[in-house]
């Protein structure tokens, strides 16, 4: 039993350890350690303002035809996330409707998490999205290839992805830094063609008809979660999205 209590003590405090070495690690790059310089200390005052002095859970919803891209979050002891910050989108490319091949310059559409954070992007720092997931992949066929390389981040150009300037993408940055940091394995990005509601379904199904199967997918999702507010049970089964 000593043995046991022993090893689950050492897992532990190497989970911890590689939490905190994250954010050291990012520290370590000349445009994450000025991010914090310049805006951690306005961002903190924020944080606490809002009652998140310690460690939180972090969730991104986009809206394409909105143009906004909000940022949520919840404490550990919280059973809903909270509308933290709201940011426009900087530039946008492509139409509405999913991202089906490499070099549509469409932006995706879907349920994803943050998969990479770059500190050395070519448009200053980036959060990757984990396109292509099972779903796009299955719309792709094999015939064609899917692209990849989907980012949040600065500047303000686009061929798929969501840019935010560089002074925004440095607050999103760090805010996904501390919450890596404070023990969260996979933020979600959830991606949607516009806000879903069912008066926007069908102001949007009369030009975008091909998508309307599709999009009846996400709906679920967006409804779950702006009535709990909280993250809906979202399999990827057989090519589609579906909620538990």
């Amino acid at each position: 039993m000593k043995l046991t209590c022993l090893m689950f003590l050492l897992i532990i405090s190497t989970m911890v350890n590689a939490q905190t070495n994250f954010k050291t690690n990012q520290l370590t790059f000349e445009r994450v350690k000025q991010a914090y310089n310049e805006k951690w200390e306005p961002l903190n005052k924020s944080l606490k303002a809002k009652g998140y002095g310690g460690s939180y859970t972090m969730l991104i919803n986009a809206y394409k035809a909105e143009g906004k891209l909000e940022i949520w979050l919840k404490n550990n002891s919280d059973k809903k996330y909270k509308l933290f910050r709201t940011y426009d989108f900087c530039s946008n490319s492509g139409v509405l409707g999913p991202k089906v091949m490499e070099g549509d310059k469409q932006t995706p559409e879907g349920f994803y998490y943050i998969n990479v954070f770059n500190p050395m992007s070519n448009f200053h720092l980036s959060l990757g999205v984990n396109y292509p997931n099972a779903v796009d992949l299955a719309r792709t066929g094999k015939d064609k290839k899917p692209g990849s390389d989907i980012y949040i981040h600065g500047n303000c150009v686009t061929v798929g992805c969501i840019p935010l300037t560089d002074e925004k993408i440095k607050e999103v940055y760090i805010l996904g830094v501390e919450a890596k940091n404070s023990g969260q394995e996979k933020i979600p990005v959830n991606i949607y063609p516009f806000k879903m509601t069912d008066e926007n379904m069908k102001k949007y199904a009369t030009q975008f008809s091909l998508q309307v199967n599709f999009w009846k997918t996400l709906q679920p999702g967006y409804l779950a979660f702006e009535k709990n507010k909280n993250l809906a049970d979202i399999k990827e089964i057989k090519g589609k999205y579906v909620m538990k």
